[in-house]
């Protein structure tokens, strides 16, 4: 997502009484850059509030077998890199606090226990942990509901920005996005997302730069016709 949409979107959040109860699981997700797994799985343990980081040591995953049935499990990483820590920015903090307030005055709690994991930060009403076709169905709910606000609002009187359709993946990839943009060490990055290979890192710095150059050439394009300036 472009900046102009993600502050679309996150204002409908918090503003949102129908959706404000999704805004801390989006919010972590867009503040963290967390794969969907990572989030879902998160316990309030891993969670460092007098440090600010969030320990991300496991993942959750959903397995729907013909003989098995459907099922959660908790894996944990194959790589170094994929057991890292998080440094938890302030909107990230607000919205853990947010949850746990949540849950509090509705009277949830965590019911569930995946292969001796418990305690999740992340449950729905059941106390149940959340499964990503869930979350991806609330997107596209709060994209409607979002973009039929904003058509409302303006009542075609004005270009508007309106959200595009995208999932929590896209999430992760508009926080890698904020991180390019924000100048931020290429190493950090990888070892923020936990890619365990550079050129996986690379490959998205290059796509994002390559789009943010474009925009600032456009930039100078115009000044440059406004002003008259040959070079």
């Amino acid at each position: 997502m472009t900046v102009q949409e993600q502050n679309a979107f996150t204002a409908f959040l918090a503003n949102s009484r129908q959706y404000n109860h999704w805004n801390p699981i989006f919010t972590v997700m867009l503040g963290t850059g967390l794969r969907v797994g990572e989030v879902t799985g998160l316990r309030w343990e891993d969670l460092d509030f007098e440090n600010g980081t969030i320990s991300v040591n496991h993942t959750l995953v959903y397995y729907n077998h013909s003989k098995n049935g459907c099922y959660f499990s908790v894996n944990t990483p194959k790589t170094k890199a994929g057991r890292r820590t998080v440094p938890m920015l302030d909107n990230v903090r607000e919205a853990f606090m947010q949850e746990k307030k949540y849950q509090e005055e509705k009277g949830i709690l965590c019911q569930v226990r995946v292969d001796g994991y418990t305690n999740f930060v992340f449950v729905n009403r059941f106390g149940n942990v959340q499964h990503q076709g869930t979350l991806n169905k609330a997107l596209r709910r709060i994209m409607r509901d979002c973009n039929q606000e904003i058509l409302e609002k303006t009542d075609g009187k004005k270009e508007v920005v309106l959200l595009p359709r995208f999932s929590c993946h896209t999430l992760r990839h508009t926080f890698t996005t904020r991180l390019c943009e924000s100048g931020i060490n290429i190493k950090v990055i990888q070892d923020v997302l936990g890619h365990a290979d550079i050129s996986t890192t690379m490959n998205i710095y290059a796509d994002v730069t390559k789009d943010l150059k474009e925009k600032e050439f456009g930039v100078l394009n115009d000044y440059l016709q406004r002003e008259e300036i040959a070079i």
